[in-house]
């Protein structure tokens, strides 16, 4: 059985658990901190980010949200989330990256930061600014899914994929932390919705954060 390192505030695993749900892959989920550098953690993977999944019976040690998602891509032959042409895989990849890399620093990364961390570890209270600015961000990124939704089914075309995974664990967590706001957005609402109704994304839903709660609102999938 493999196991997954993550928390449940984590963009990144949020990513893999929905691929890993949509392929029908069973894993034990392993609550992990990486804020408090736990040695144990560490001597699996040394920069102490999450996630990881281990197979311990086959000596098996997976690191990083992209590199895991690509091998359960090329080992599980359900649901193929890398599908396509070449050039149909390379907007996937292009879009999983864009909301691994823009949409985590000037949204997710943030809110979780001032929300989260601040919270948490530092005993400190959110600044309103980065707040504003990350939320002032998100109705960009909005913006732009309402542009690919225009012209595709889902973000990167004709099928669910990847890049799918990614966007909506990213938005979940600024969702969760009243990031978002879905006004003059019905076209990224509706695919939020869709992507919310899924069997692999309600475990998903039904998790918190202790201490931090999300809006009333966060599970309803009707918005």
């Amino acid at each position: 059985m493999w196991q997954l390192y993550q928390f449940p505030l984590c963009p990144f695993s949020r990513k893999v658990r929905l691929l890993l749900g949509e392929k029908g892959v069973g894993y034990e989920p392993v609550r992990e901190s990486p804020w408090q550098r736990r040695d144990e953690f560490l001597d699996l993977n040394p920069t102490g980010q999450v996630p990881v999944m281990v197979d311990t019976e086959r000596g098996v040690t997976l690191i990083d949200s992209a590199v895991i998602c690509e091998f359960f891509e090329e080992t599980v032959g359900k649901q193929a989330m890398l599908n396509g042409t070449a050039t149909d895989r390379a907007e996937i990849r292009r879009l999983a990256i864009w909301f691994d890399t823009n949409f985590y620093a000037e949204i997710t990364a943030p809110l979780l930061h001032e929300r989260m961390i601040k919270r948490l570890v530092y005993k400190e209270t959110p600044d309103a600014k980065a707040l504003r600015e990350a939320m002032k961000a998100a109705v960009a990124h909005l913006d732009y899914i309402d542009y690919l939704l225009d012209h595709r089914t889902w973000l990167a075309g004709a099928t669910m994929s990847l890049a799918d995974l990614a966007a909506a664990a990213h938005i979940s967590i600024a969702d969760y932390l009243g990031g978002i706001d879905w006004k003059s957005h019905d076209q990224a609402k509706g695919w939020y919705i869709r992507m919310k109704s899924r069997p692999s994304f309600r475990p998903l839903l039904s998790e918190r954060m202790e201490g931090i709660p999300p809006p009333a609102d966060y599970e309803k999938l009707d918005l």
